[in-house]
C-alpha cells in the first residue's frame, strides 16, 4: 500500500510539472486569467491601450503623448539614495527619475499634478510604488518639481512621450 500511496505522489507532482512547463512554453497563452493574480493589472493594461493626444503649448505643440493613465503619485525617501534600482542603476534623487509598475526602463514620462497643473518629466528606471492605489513613486527632485514635498501624494496623470525629450 505504502508503495501505491508513494507512486501516486510522484504521478500527481510529474503532471503538475508537466502543465507547468507546457504554459511556460506556450508563452502563457491563457492570458485571461493574468488579470486575477497582476496586481498592477490596472495600470498595465492602461500603458498598453495608449490614447494618443497633442499638448497644447507652443513649445510642444508637435509632441505626441499617449495617456497612460491617472492615480496617486509619491516620492522616494532619500534613504534610497545611493542603491541599486531595478534596472541596475545606481538612485540618485537629484535626477528626474520614477519607479512604475510595468513601463518598459527608459520610458519618459510627463507626470502631471492635477492640483496645480505643473508638470515633469522623468525616465522609468524602477519598480515600484508598492503601495496599493498608488501608479507612480518620483524622486525628490521630480516631486519638488510638480510640488508634492508637502503632502506626500498627489493625484497625477500620467502621459508617455513618444521619443527622448530635448535638453
Amino acid at each position: 500500500m505504502t508503495f501505491d500511496k508513494q507512486l501516486f505522489s510522484f504521478s500527481f507532482f510529474a503532471i503538475l510539472i508537466a502543465i507547468g512547463f507546457s504554459l511556460t512554453q506556450n508563452s502563457m497563452l491563457v492570458s485571461g486569467i493574468t488579470e486575477h493574480f497582476n496586481p498592477f493589472y490596472n495600470s498595465a493594461e492602461a500603458s498598453q491601450r495608449p490614447t494618443q493626444i497633442t499638448t497644447a503649448s507652443s513649445s510642444e505643440k508637435n509632441k505626441e503623448l499617449f495617456l497612460v493613465g491617472e492615480g496617486k503619485a509619491s516620492y522616494y525617501a532619500d534613504q534610497f539614495h545611493g542603491k541599486r534600482t531595478a534596472n541596475g542603476e545606481t538612485f540618485n534623487m537629484h535626477k528626474l527619475t520614477a519607479a512604475h509598475p510595468s513601463l518598459p526602463f527608459g520610458t519618459w514620462v510627463r507626470v502631471t499634478n492635477l492640483n496645480n497643473d505643473k508638470d515633469v518629466i522623468v525616465r522609468i528606471n524602477d519598480r515600484g510604488p508598492f503601495v496599493k492605489g498608488r501608479i507612480i513613486d518620483l524622486s525628490i527632485d521630480a516631486a519638488k518639481e510638480i510640488g508634492i514635498m508637502q503632502s506626500g501624494t498627489v493625484r497625477v496623470k500620467l502621459e508617455t512621450l513618444k521619443s527622448q525629450p530635448s535638453a
